[in-house]
């Protein structure tokens, strides 16, 4: 029973003296605690994630009128050119119906005062494969036996023109666009160099219907 007292008394001693040594040594240093993201700073609102009445960014659309003369620069070379002018009445877009090419097609353009639909739109780049000779090597490596076709109707994949082309908002940004386009041609702001020739450069076809 004595033995037992004394290894209580050592064990309480003992746990006395470690809280008195830790009791004065130096305080641990402090984690430093970096800045949380407020809830309110992301995203494009700006405000609280719990707030419903938020107004969104207003977009405003060109209200020029077709035939301005009016043109946006290319955000890059050969990129789609955006529609400077306003589309009321002009969309949707049918394969039957398109108002687009009052103004657009090639022959009437110019007299238009509008930019002329491009020789690519005319052109097929997707016919059904035919084999140019029998025996040929016909497989991927080669694309000798498909046939590009120029038709003189915009072909059926081209019809839907808002699918590349588009308004351009001409308000303030959301976010600022700070992209620096380098041409490769000095009129790339202006105009497309997938022309002519450029069409089928680097493409070993069978080219068709010239």
């Amino acid at each position: 029973m004595k033995v037992i007292n004394k290894i209580t008394l050592g064990l309480v001693a003992a746990t006395l003296l470690f809280v008195g040594c830790n009791e004065n040594a130096a305080p641990a240093k402090s984690e430093v605690v970096k800045p949380t993201i407020s809830e309110d700073s992301l995203g494009l609102r700006k405000t609280s994630l719990y707030d419903e009445n938020v107004k969104p960014h207003g977009t405003k659309y060109s209200d020029s009128y077709a035939g301005s003369g009016h043109k946006i620069e290319r955000a890059f070379q050969d990129a789609p050119p955006m529609i400077p002018h306003d589309v009321t009445g002009l969309i949707p877009i049918k394969i039957g119906d398109n108002q687009c090419l009052n103004c657009h097609l090639p022959d009437v353009a110019k007299d238009m005062g509008a930019t002329p639909i491009p020789p690519s739109h005319f052109t097929n780049f997707r016919p059904q494969s035919s084999y140019a000779i029998k025996g040929e090597n016909t497989s991927s490596e080669s694309l000798a036996h498909i046939s590009i076709e120029k038709e003189k109707h915009l072909v059926g994949a081209r019809f839907n023109c808002t699918q590349c082309h588009a308004p351009q908002d001409t308000g303030v940004l959301a976010v600022p666009n700070t992209f620096e386009p380098d041409y490769i041609d000095p009129d790339g702001a202006s105009k497309s160099r997938w022309n002519g020739d450029r069409m089928l450069e680097g493409l070993n076809t069978a080219e068709s219907g010239k």
